[in-house]
């Protein structure tokens, strides 16, 4: 009887110990994948902008105050334009951009802010979130539509292509 409940004993124990490492790659799957967000960019929280006055701040006040961004007009430097996106990682899936915002100060040909505007990207479209001017156009849309227009379509292949 006893070498009966020494191999019950051991077979317990393996079972005891199956189940644990199973336990273990399940968990382990699990937290894989657990969704991931990232923020690349920068755009200054409404409480700094408060702080730039259209009309009065230049270039360099806004420099001071905001900091300056990464992306400034292409042709003309009409603009300074903060981009800000969100991206969301699912286990070892591609990253999915979710969200992206362009803050656009534009400044007059003396160098003071003519207009503060933000856009956000809704269904692949531009769509401006606020604005502190209302005139008809702003300089530099096409700049902003391209930075917004390729949401979603670059990938990390591209990048790395000769």
């Amino acid at each position: 009887m006893a070498d009966f409940g020494l191999v019950r004993s051991v077979h317990v124990t393996r079972h005891r110990a199956r189940l644990a490492g199973f336990a273990l790659v399940l968990v382990t799957s699990l937290a894989a994948c657990a969704a991931v967000y990232r923020n690349h960019g920068y755009v200054p929280a409404e409480e700094e902008l408060a702080l730039v006055e259209v009309g009065k701040d230049t270039r360099e006040t806004v420099s001071q105050k905001i900091g300056r961004p990464s992306t400034s007009g292409v042709l003309n430097d009409t603009g300074w334009f903060y981009v800000q996106s969100r991206y969301k990682l699912v286990g070892p899936r591609e990253p999915k951009e979710i969200d992206r915002q362009v803050l656009a100060v534009t400044f007059t040909e003396a160098g003071v802010v003519e207009n503060i505007a933000r856009y956000g990207l809704e269904d692949g479209r531009v769509v401006e979130i606020s604005r502190r001017v209302t005139e008809p156009n702003v300089k530099g849309l096409s700049v902003i539509q391209q930075i917004l227009g390729n949401f979603g379509r670059l990938q990390a292949g591209d990048l790395l292509a000769d």
